[in-house]
């Protein structure tokens, strides 16, 4: 039987637990929502200040001669995510967004041909992954509905590695999968999505929004090609951070399919010449000037996980959500919870998904109880314990709210429906 006191030994236990003080933690609130938005570090807020500090006091001069160079911090945030995804320096840039990215790799790479013209996904990415890949075959002139592969699931919730292999035809060019999906967070197997791909002479994007920060990778090793994400959410880079790309270095010297000057070879970009000199890094997929203020977060934030590392913060993570789900099976098994995550360590990802038919007022009732869960429609509750900052006790205090909430029907209080942002 799990127990507070075994929450509270947990605790005691965890080497990761000094770093819960280097966040800003909500007064008085359980915060389980670090899978849609990361808590606030002080380092971040320390690297803002700077940042600021550097425009103030040095004006356009802090291009050179800030403590971080503005011309070069793009490259130099890349360098110190590549160990959290397991790639060279030089093969990742921070640059733009989850969308503008997988339209920049798509605009650069996806070159339909008569017999090459059509795009993998599956019908569980996130909505934003499906409107780029639409807009780029209609770009193309090619039509959706012939040209877009949607890998089904077989309950919805799930997919089968197997079942996106079967649909890599010749008539393939590109496959975009999530590597953790967002409802449910199953980690697909992307070494062997990669490998299958490679056969069959496709290329392979992922979408690592909800794994970068969260769970290990080894993308330079499994040979993948291209990938993506945000850095709001695990990685605690703040509203609308600069996200980030990775370009396999076989596919340096591609001209950008969306290219601006900031894709230029640095030593060339000032010559300012209409013949662009391409950088022959991940850096040529950058277009503008890139956004200062909304990367400043990120020299903070990304020193912690070059801190701890992701092998300490994957095997908490793992602990916290087997924690979980163990108690929402010892305490609410009568209250007709369905946990859709995989139970597997190796397939799960870091948040904990329930379904259940009253989903949205749950949630409602959740944040009376100063829990902040996050909902997803239909009837989806998403929970992430984070390693770096929440602990055992909350996830144990949590599933006891949970059950009051269920047994005192607290969620009669509130409409079935979700809010403006759910």
């Amino acid at each position: 039987m799990v127990t507070i006191d075994q929450a509270k030994y947990l605790d005691r236990q965890d080497e990761l637990q000094d770093y819960r003080h280097e966040f800003y933690i909500p007064k008085n609130r359980i915060y389980l929502d670090g899978n849609s938005l990361g808590l606030l570090s002080k380092r971040a807020e320390k690297s803002v200040v700077e940042m600021i500090d550097s425009w103030k006091n040095l004006g356009i001069d802090g291009w050179v001669d800030a403590e971080e160079p503005w011309f070069f911090l793009s490259e130099r945030l890349g360098s110190m995510t590549a160990p959290l995804i397991g790639a060279d320096p030089d093969e990742v840039i921070v640059t733009g967004s989850t969308t503008i990215n997988l339209h920049q790799i798509l605009a650069t790479f996806f070159h339909p041909s008569s017999k090459r013209n059509k795009i993998i996904v599956d019908e569980l990415n996130f909505p934003t992954d499906i409107y780029a890949v639409t807009s780029q075959l209609q770009s193309h002139r090619l039509d959706p509905e012939q040209h877009l592969i949607k890998v089904k699931s077989k309950d919805g919730h799930l997919l089968n590695e197997d079942d996106i292999v079967r649909v890599m035809t010749d008539e393939v060019a590109v496959i975009v999968l999530a590597s953790v999906l967002y409802r449910s967070g199953q980690v697909l197997d992307m070494e062997y999505i990669t490998k299958e791909a490679h056969k069959r002479g496709i290329l392979v994007a992922f979408d690592l929004c909800h794994s970068i920060g969260s769970i290990e990778h080894s993308l330079s090793k499994w040979n993948v090609d291209f990938a993506f994400w945000c850095t709001y959410k695990h990685l605690n880079g703040g509203p609308g951070s600069v996200g980030g790309m990775y370009i396999n270095r076989r596919h340096f010297g591609e001209k950008p399919g969306l290219a601006g000057w900031f894709g230029s070879d640095k030593d060339k970009q000032f010559d300012l010449e209409h013949d662009m000199t391409i950088a022959n890094n991940s850096g040529a997929f950058q277009t503008g000037t890139p956004h200062l203020l909304s990367a400043a977060p990120l020299i903070g934030s990304l020193s912690i996980f070059k801190e701890v590392g992701m092998e300490r913060i994957r095997e908490k993570s793992l602990r916290l959500t087997q924690f979980m789900i163990e108690l929402i099976d010892q305490e609410l098994g009568s209250y007709h919870f369905i946990v859709r995550n995989p139970r597997q360590e190796k397939t799960r990802g870091g948040h904990v998904f329930l379904e259940h038919e009253e989903a949205a007022r749950i949630c409602k009732a959740l944040k009376q109880n100063n829990v902040i869960p996050d909902f997803r429609a239909p009837n989806g509750i998403r929970l992430a314990p984070v390693a770096l900052y929440n602990t055992f006790t909350e996830v144990w205090e949590t599933v006891q709210i949970l059950k009051q909430i269920m047994e005192e029907k607290q969620y009669n209080h509130f409409e079935n429906k979700r809010d403006v942002i759910a």
